[in-house]
């Protein structure tokens, strides 16, 4: 690969970290990209995993610097969100994730519309069993991340702030928390299976890093107004790439 396609990667990566930081869908930008530069889809998948891992950990690192990350939370998000996707990522090296397509449109719309119409709530209703549902939620959407990936950080985002009744800021910390679990466990079991290719995610790792350095301080700073715009133009764009994807398939 030329060094001017490992520029451009890197561009993309960056503005890809800065995007996921705010409200997911960064891999909206770089796996296209990578299948772009002649990556077969497998390694495609693969390297993209090996550089956003380290996105999601700079988004984690501010955050839980901002304190918004709890600590009994995380206990439970991580291993679950590592374990599903662990269990996704087995599934997707023996399934065709393609049949996952149409049900994560309507997905996606449905979430677009909740962020879009849903008023923040002005009190914070306690639900029960809070470490059940949070089990249930990073495993469920860490297993999807494994599985097939775009959108999971605006579906972690959506399901804490519905679910658990986040607001949106605190909401899209405690994604990262899931989110980085989750990647994790890909690049582990894609790098066992010597999928990625280092020589490419390594580059663009550096620049994912520090745009995700910058997305989680505009996040901090802009707070649930910034994050709704941006998480409603994410859910736009992937609704418009999958429903392209289907209709051309």
């Amino acid at each position: 690969m030329s060094t001017t396609t490992l520029i451009v990667l890197a561009g993309v990566a960056f503005a890809a970290g800065v995007v996921d930081a705010i409200a997911g869908g960064g891999g909206l930008l770089t796996l296209p990209a990578l299948l772009s530069a002649g990556l077969p889809p497998q390694s495609a998948i693969a390297t993209n995993k090996g550089q956003s891992v380290f996105g999601s950990f700079a988004a984690l690192l501010r955050f839980a610097r901002g304190g918004l990350i709890a600590k009994d939370r995380a206990r439970i998000a991580f291993p679950s969100g590592f374990v599903g996707s662990i269990c996704g990522g087995l599934v997707v090296l023996s399934l065709d994730p393609k049949v996952l397509k149409p049900i994560v449109l309507v997905l996606l719309v449905g979430a677009g519309a909740f962020v879009a119409f849903r008023p923040q709530p002005k009190q914070h209703t306690p639900v029960s069993k809070p470490r059940l549902i949070t089990a249930l939620i990073a495993s469920g959407i860490g297993f999807y991340d494994g599985f097939f990936g775009p959108g999971t950080g605006t579906f972690l985002i959506v399901a804490f702030v519905a679910v658990l009744g986040d607001e949106l800021t605190k909401a899209t910390a405690e994604a990262k928390v899931v989110n980085f679990a989750s990647n994790l466990a890909s690049v582990a079991l894609f790098g066992w299976r010597g999928l990625i290719l280092w020589k490419i995610a390594l580059p663009m790792a550096a620049a994912q890093f520090c745009g995700a350095l910058l997305g989680a301080q505009l996040a901090l700073k802009g707070g649930g107004p910034l994050i709704r715009r941006v998480v409603l133009a994410v859910v736009l764009a992937l609704v418009a790439r999958l429903g392209y994807d289907l209709l051309v398939a």
